[in-house]
């Protein structure tokens, strides 16, 4: 596994990386956090030094929800966790949290940034198939600035894994603490994304930021850093011995 473990403080989150970043991509929050969290950060299949995928099977939801889940049951074991994702990384979280539920090993919170419960109705890409695909997975790495990027391949496997995937009818049985951040003017995830994500949830807080885009994690560090911060003590809060999480039914 290719895993960055970085900060001193007492709350350990597990961050998962968007469909073209890498867990780079967390490495400022992680910092202005680092006296409060300490990140677990994995890449994914395609990222880093992370195993290129072998076919677009290693691409959905569900496969990077179980490497995901190795990662939580390696680094975490059945200490308390928020778990986080930024872009399609709030996908993943969300599988992932479902699942934990049906487990019985949940985290305690989520914290879910520039992300959208419906990637069907993402403007990610246009295009289905290479070679226009690839020439716009290029084109977003640039204009997203993004100086660590996955592999062109596994984001156009990915996209066509995912491009139909709409997770809001399991949203309303994730009844965890939950942080939504987003920027009201974020072109790859509208705003309406992060307001139906956090309607859905049953215990989700909302916090737009104005004027910012999609990359906050870069552009919008230190007032991402301030929400988490405000709402650290709730995400992190143990349940209430007795708590029953019911069944998600995706």
């Amino acid at each position: 596994m290719d895993i960055l473990r970085t900060g001193e403080g007492p709350v350990r989150v597990v961050a998962v990386h968007g469909i073209q970043g890498t867990n780079a991509a967390w490495l400022p929050l992680a910092q202005a956090l680092r006296r409060e969290c300490r990140f677990v950060l994995p890449n994914l299949w395609g990222r880093g030094t992370a195993p290129r995928p072998a076919s677009p099977a290693h691409c959905t939801l569900e496969s990077y929800g179980a490497m995901l889940r190795e990662v939580i049951d390696a680094e975490v074991g059945d200490q308390p966790y928020v778990l986080a994702g930024w872009s399609m990384g709030v996908s993943v979280a969300l599988w992932q949290a479902a699942h934990s539920l049906r487990r019985g090993r949940c985290p305690t919170g989520l914290l879910l940034l520039s992300g959208s419960p419906q990637l069907s109705a993402a403007p990610w890409f246009r295009a289905t198939e290479a070679p226009q695909l690839l020439a716009e997975i290029a084109a977003r790495e640039r204009r997203l600035g993004l100086t660590q990027a996955a592999d062109h391949t596994t984001v156009a496997w990915t996209w066509q894994a995912l491009r139909s995937a709409d997770q809001r009818k399991l949203l309303p049985s994730l009844r965890l603490p939950a942080l939504v951040v987003h920027g009201d003017s974020d072109v790859d995830c509208p705003a309406h994304h992060a307001r139906a994500l956090a309607t859905g949830l049953p215990e989700a807080t909302l916090l737009m930021l104005p004027g910012a885009g999609h990359g906050i994690l870069t552009a919008n560090t230190a007032a991402v850093a301030a929400a988490v911060r405000a709402q650290l003590p709730r995400l992190a809060a143990a349940p209430a011995v007795g708590t029953y999480f019911p069944r998600s039914q995706s």
